[in-house]
């Protein structure tokens, strides 16, 4: 089997995660499409796995949860009308407000059964009583309840918008916040620590860093699969790669996990010796990630 070169793999997730779409990554790399969503492919299996193992046991104070709205292979108008593809679907993501870590990502749609499996996730990974804050969707109490019972302080943050403005260019402009309540749902939380802010900013950096959640480009996912091993590369070289700029180191060793910064280099490392162990590809042998679809 031709393999590309180890640097030019890492030159290749690296450029997926600065922002640059599969054909864009394909001609710069001088290779073929496929061969970048293989290895993208590859690489969201493997990130997928090192999060699943490593990201045990937190000892977190403050997490902070939200959800994200993106779309696989047309708009939900546009599947209405007979066009293929998923529609609409949502990133939810869980993360430490101290460290900054994404504890937990999931990716489905905005149902209760996917509230429920988020919670479930973000509840395994965590070893104390948290403080958790959530925008005020009304399917995180009772998903909340069930995952951690009575065991954590859980506060919404709920906000009233006006109306959002009518011009064409501001269209994806959000409504003018004219208002905002911090409910306590269970257990005791401390006013100054209900926000959602952290989460929010998180969100923006991964519409920004992900081709897949830019507006109005056709670098959308085609596929569910690959929507979401992007996902996974993402938050590996987020928790893992990636310097904040706030902490001056990468979440992973503000939370403990890690005792240095990873580099890209590292998980094509992990890449190849798997092809060397198994004599085939990373999804050959694991299985994929869970996901919608």
């Amino acid at each position: 089997m031709n393999r590309l070169p180890t640097e030019k793999r890492a030159l290749i997730l690296s450029a997926l995660i600065e922002g640059s779409g599969i054909n864009a990554t394909a001609r710069l790399a001088s290779c073929s499409k496929i061969t970048v969503l293989r290895l993208l492919a590859d690489a969201g299996t493997m990130a997928q796995r090192w999060h699943d193992e490593q990201v045990r046991d937190l000892q977190a104070e403050r997490v902070q949860a939200d959800e994200i709205w993106s779309f696989v292979g047309c708009k939900d108008r546009a599947k209405k009308h007979g066009a293929g593809g998923l529609g609409s679907v949502w990133t939810w993501i869980g993360m430490d407000s101290d460290s900054k870590l994404a504890i937990s990502y999931w990716l489905g749609s905005r149902e209760q059964e996917d509230a429920d499996l988020f919670m479930e996730d973000l509840a395994s990974r965590v070893s104390n009583v948290i403080q958790l804050s959530t925008d005020g969707l009304t399917l995180y109490p009772d998903a909340v309840r069930r995952a951690f019972g009575k065991n954590i302080d859980f506060a919404q943050v709920i906000k009233q918008y006006g109306n959002p403005p009518r011009e064409t260019q501001a269209r994806y402009s959000p409504g003018i916040c004219i208002g905002c309540e911090k409910k306590r749902v269970i257990g005791f939380a401390f006013g100054e620590d209900i926000s959602t802010s952290h989460i929010e900013r998180q969100n923006l950096t991964l519409r920004m860093q992900n081709r897949r959640f830019t507006r109005l480009t056709n670098a959308f996912s085609k596929k569910i699969e690959n929507h979401y091993h992007a996902i996974c590369l993402h938050f590996w070289n987020y928790n893992w790669c990636k310097k904040h700029a706030t902490l001056k180191t990468t979440p992973a060793v503000a939370a403990g996990l890690a005792g240095r910064r990873m580099q890209m280099v590292e998980l094509v490392e992990m890449i190849e010796a798997h092809e060397a162990e198994t004599g085939g590809r990373v999804t050959d042998y694991l299985p994929s990630p869970q996901c919608i679809g």
